[in-house]
């Protein structure tokens, strides 16, 4: 009788993450969007920073799709290359976040001690403090450009990354494996990113990837407020904040991009939340 192959981590990933189709629909959202960021080129019919005076505030039609602006731009056009803006405030101010939270996370869980305690009065700290408001403040004395928010975004959202990261320390430092490192000679530095940190990593990549959904709205909320992505450069909070100007004359301005923030983020939360448990351990059998 032929012996059943064993069911490895991944291929349980893998079944658990396609039974839930709630993870499956925000991955396929997720995919879509970055396959309209990438192709942007090809998607788009206008340039979306030509302005065209005879078609100001035109409705949706078979020329405009989206309808135009208070400038006669391309809403299509000028969403699709919002979609960009998008992705790179996301992915870059979670990256930065992320790194900043696995290192002072991982001193703080291995360590212990003083380092620790340093390290979360310092995070306690800063969850005191208001994160949009903070982030508000900051922008006010730099300039208003993608670069900053992508800095400014990131370097206010680490807190969560270094508390989860140092929990699993806290627990993965008493194994035998890393017992059996140090027993061998491994230094400090090894076993924290070497041994410790590949196996901490799993509540990390939910965590970035529902921070990558708050970073995008971050940035539209900022861009709705004229401090985020300026003028010509398309964003989602840019083209509302022309929307509400117009709200009874052009729907289409606050309608269009409000769905594709709504989306996204939603696609994102239903990524993280499907990994989250498809990656938990605790429900395998």
């Amino acid at each position: 009788m032929t012996e059943k192959a064993p069911r490895t981590f991944k291929r349980l990933f893998m079944e658990r993450f396609l039974n839930d189709w709630l993870a499956v629909v925000g991955a396929v959202i997720v995919a879509a969007l970055f396959l309209v960021a990438v192709f942007a080129p090809v998607l788009i019919r206008h340039n979306p920073t030509t302005i065209n005076a005879k078609d100001i505030l035109s409705p949706p039609s078979a020329e405009y799709w989206l309808g135009t602006d208070d400038l006669g731009r391309d809403v299509f056009s000028r969403m699709v290359y919002g979609s960009r803006i998008s992705l790179s405030v996301g992915f870059v101010a979670v990256g930065i976040a992320t790194a900043i939270g696995l290192v002072l996370g991982a001193l703080a869980g291995y360590f212990g001690g003083w380092i620790d305690e340093v390290i979360m009065r310092f995070v306690d700290i800063m969850l005191t403090l208001p994160t949009f408001f903070l982030i508000l403040a900051v922008i006010a004395f730099l300039n208003p450009n993608i670069y900053n928010i992508m800095i400014v975004i990131g370097v206010t959202s680490w807190m969560g990354v270094a508390r989860l990261v140092r929990a699993e320390f806290l627990t993965l430092k008493e194994r035998d494996f890393v017992t059996a490192a140090k027993a061998i000679g491994v230094s400090d530095m090894g076993v924290i990113f070497r041994h410790i940190l590949p196996n901490a990593m799993a509540p990390v990549l939910v965590s970035a990837t529902l921070g990558v959904g708050s970073a995008i709205l971050t940035e539209s909320s900022l861009s709705f407020l004229g401090i985020g992505v300026q003028p010509p450069d398309a964003s989602w909070g840019n083209i509302l904040t022309q929307g509400k100007d117009y709200i009874e004359l052009a729907w289409w301005l606050s309608v269009f991009p409000g769905l594709a923030i709504l989306i996204t983020v939603m696609g994102y939360n239903l990524l993280g939340e499907g990994l989250r448990d498809a990656l938990d351990p605790r429900l395998y059998r």
